[in-house]
């Protein structure tokens, strides 16, 4: 209970850290990273739903055996960034940051998986 407890903390804190700036950084990936964003309500709307993730994983970590349902999608959200950026850098169509990035979303990912697994049948165990 104290890894997932942990882990999904950290995960939450982490991405809040790391993805809330996007909301203040749209010209700064424009110039550093041409061309511009085209579609500002696709971005933003990723960033949302990002930070919407961020704090289902604080909810977790409050209480992993109660929301362990929703470990599951948060699984697939740390393996689906990772793969993807996988993928991508087998076409040589990703910058190295992202990777690291993307490495820390695998190890969350596997670390999930742990929390998920050692949580099962905790359910009616005393807290």
């Amino acid at each position: 209970m104290k890894l997932a407890r942990w882990t999904f903390g950290a995960a939450g804190l982490y991405g809040l850290i790391v993805i809330a700036p996007l909301y203040f950084l749209e010209d700064r990936i424009a110039q550093d990273t041409p061309p511009a964003i085209t579609h500002p309500e696709y971005f933003y709307g990723f960033v949302g739903a990002a930070i919407a993730w961020q704090v289902a994983f604080l909810c977790i970590a409050i209480d992993p055996v109660r929301y362990r349902l929703l470990m599951i999608p948060s699984i697939v959200e740390k393996f689906a960034f990772a793969s993807a950026v996988g993928a991508l850098l087998l076409k040589n169509r990703v910058p190295a940051g992202v990777v690291g990035f993307a490495s820390v979303d695998l190890v969350l990912g596997i670390l999930f998986v742990i929390a998920w697994v050692k949580t099962a049948g905790l359910r009616n165990a005393p807290q």
